[in-house]
């Protein structure tokens, strides 16, 4: 299967099928521009039919994570565009955070130093979150006049961290410490700057040697079962997991099990 060939970030795939998806514009703090939105947008929608990749992992180039939306190549020619175009514009950023939850695979993100609007919008997107202890995430939208409700934050960050701590985040746009992020569950553990991308890329590797079919069942279940009634949700998970049960995957761990060995799964 072809892969990626983006033109506005970094774009690896290691052979166990971890993907990396780094953000190269170190010298600014890695901020998005309208181009390198729409890259990630199709290339996250792409991964939907790649079998290659197994998961992704999120980084920035240099010392940070993500400052967001660039002040000058975006922030400044929103202020001039019409209603219609600003529509088109906020709902192309909304469809990146979709295809992100909707790729079968696990998105990791490894955040180390500014993640910031967007790009605290990509990490909240992301499956799993790791940060660094100087790492500071910052939902910032109130700061430039905007509302918190951007990219999905409103829905999903609640989720996340609980909604009297998400309010705040949203109402005001300060800056959320690693420690409080760790506290608060958004992060999943903290990782010291220099093993920040060991760490997680080995974090992938364990769940691209897990059953990666029954993972995207997994990411698709958490995904619709936000809104259903709980016995809904019990018959959804009921039939996703009959599912599961005719991959050779299970019968692989079966037979793992009985010579008590570890399986070694293939995701089919």
């Amino acid at each position: 299967m072809m892969e990626p060939d983006p033109e506005h970030f970094l774009w690896s795939l290691s052979d166990e099928g971890v993907a990396s998806v780094t953000l190269n514009r170190p010298e600014r703090k890695n901020p998005l521009t309208f181009e390198s939105y729409a890259e990630l947008r199709d290339t996250f929608r792409s991964l939907v039919d790649n079998d290659d990749v197994k998961a992704v992992v999120i980084s920035g180039a240099g010392e940070n994570f993500c400052s967001g939306g660039d002040v000058h190549e975006i922030i400044g020619p929103l202020t001039k565009m019409n209603m219609k175009a600003l529509l088109k514009f906020t709902r192309m950023t909304g469809d990146l955070v979709k295809a992100i939850r909707k790729c079968p695979q696990p998105v990791i993100s490894a955040i180390d130093g500014i993640c910031a609007g967007a790009g605290a919008a990509i990490a909240m997107a992301s499956d799993l979150r790791y940060g660094t202890p100087r790492a500071k995430t910052a939902f910032l939208f109130t700061r430039v006049g905007l509302a918190g409700a951007d990219m999905g934050a409103c829905a999903f960050l609640p989720r996340i961290i609980g909604q009297g701590r998400a309010s705040e985040l949203l109402l005001t746009g300060r800056s959320m410490s690693a420690e409080e992020g760790e506290r608060w569950g958004f992060y999943n553990a903290l990782f010291d700057p220099d093993d920040l991308h060991a760490g997680v890329h080995a974090i992938a590797s364990r769940l691209v040697a897990g059953p990666n079919f029954a993972q995207g069942i997994t990411k698709n279940q958490l995904n619709i079962e936000w809104d259903m009634p709980i016995d809904t949700a019990i018959e959804a998970e009921a039939q996703a997991q009959a599912i599961c049960m005719q991959t050779a995957d299970f019968e692989r761990a079966y037979n793992a099990f009985v010579k008590k060995e570890k399986p070694k799964f293939k995701g089919d």
